[in-house]
């Protein structure tokens, strides 16, 4: 049976509350200023010590009787970009920001299961490490806690994410790879400016990066193998400053997604490759600038077995995914399985019978029933370790 679930249930308005909270205040990466600051209020009501990590990371830190292993248990807490269009009362009251994503129901889990796991220290072995990371949907926020030497000493590593593919109660753990590398690009392509009158006085940057982003998609249709899973995707597209002007620049980002480490590398030469020849077939320049790359993320066999235990026991068999599709969604846990052993989870949010709105939509929300199974899987994933 579940050593926790119970607990967590007597705490399910609290975490809901929280939840409503981190949803009504959101803050995009890098930003968590607010985030971190109510995380630290939370932690430090409990007694639970505590620390930053980089400006807007929190480190929580429980300490059980006796000595055993240590696990890092991780919540994510940046929110995205986006203007929220359903109407709900804990709608996002930051213009142009939204949790579509639901790391405020990561993050809001967490603190519920830490309230557990501190209420119950007497039980435990070891160490929880309780990490509320910033900046994953910008791919660089394990980096930082990687870099503050969080992982250092740690057994094992457990990470969950909210899918509305999934009905409340249904918790998928699949071995192997989960979510593909992530690499992202800004092309820059320089022009000429002049009036749209007289084209052939200027360099026009935006016909040029449209010629691009066409390419692109030839590139993964004619340049890889069909039997190989890549997206190369373009995002974002701004160019020119008025419509009589020419473009003098075109600006665009994008990212590209694989499960092969050298299909990464040859993308990145051919991508470049590619941009500087159709920019200088029209006159043009290019610049390439890649950055944040998060690598592929691999489940543990071993560990994804020990944790299925786990899950059963909050569940039920019946409601155990081993098999789930592959995504090429990225997730900057990745960094952390590559140095230590561990499994990421994917945790039902969706109502049965009503539509789903899928992540990174302005109308995306959660059952909030999916809190206490979220809150019971970092709590008794802890307790597993500590036995």
């Amino acid at each position: 049976m579940s050593s926790f679930f119970n607990a967590v249930k007597a705490e399910e308005k609290y975490i809901i509350e929280l939840r409503r909270h981190f949803h009504r205040y959101p803050e995009i990466s890098l930003n968590e200023f607010n985030t971190a600051k109510k995380i630290e209020e939370e932690l430090g009501g409990m007694g639970i010590e505590f620390k930053r990590v980089g400006e807007t990371g929190v480190l929580g830190i429980l300490r059980g009787e006796k000595e055993g292993k240590t696990i890092l248990l991780r919540a994510d807490t940046d929110a995205l970009p986006m203007q929220q269009e359903n109407d709900v009362p804990y709608r996002s009251v930051n213009e142009g920001v939204m949790h579509a994503c639901g790391h405020d129901g990561h993050t809001a889990a967490l603190l519920g299961a830490a309230k557990v796991l501190n209420s119950n220290k007497d039980k435990l072995r070891g160490e929880v490490r309780l990490v509320f990371q910033q900046a994953e949907e910008f791919g660089s926020g394990a980096r930082k806690f990687i870099k503050a030497g969080i992982l250092e000493g740690v057994d094992r590593v457990f990470a969950l994410h909210l899918s509305s593919e999934l009905d409340v109660g249904k918790i998928e753990l699949s071995k192997g790879p989960r979510s593909a590398s992530t690499d992202n690009f800004l092309i820059t392509v320089k022009g000429k400016s002049a009036h749209v009158s007289a084209p052939q006085k200027g360099v026009d940057a935006l016909y040029a990066g449209c010629q691009i982003v066409n390419a692109l998609q030839g590139l993964v249709s004619r340049r890889v193998s069909p039997l190989d899973t890549v997206i190369v995707g373009v995002g974002k597209f701004n160019a020119g400053t008025a419509y009589n002007i020419i473009a003098e620049q075109a600006v665009m980002e994008g990212t590209i997604r694989t499960y092969k480490p050298e299909l990464r590398d040859q993308l990145k030469s051919r991508i470049n490759e590619l941009c500087s020849c159709i920019a200088a077939s029209s006159g043009a320049s290019s610049d390439v600038l890649w950055y944040d790359d998060t690598p592929v993320l691999i489940n543990d066999p071993i560990v994804c077995d020990e944790i299925i235990e786990v899950a059963r026991e909050i569940a039920g068999e019946e409601n155990i995914i081993r098999d789930h599709p592959i995504s090429l969604g990225g997730d900057d846990f990745a960094d952390f399985l590559e140095l230590i052993p561990g499994a990421y989870a994917r945790i039902g949010c969706g109502s049965p019978g009503k539509p789903r709105i899928p992540l990174h939509n302005c109308l995306f929300d959660m059952d909030e029933g999916c809190l206490v199974y979220s809150a019971a899987m970092y709590a008794d994933v802890a307790a597993f370790y500590s036995r």
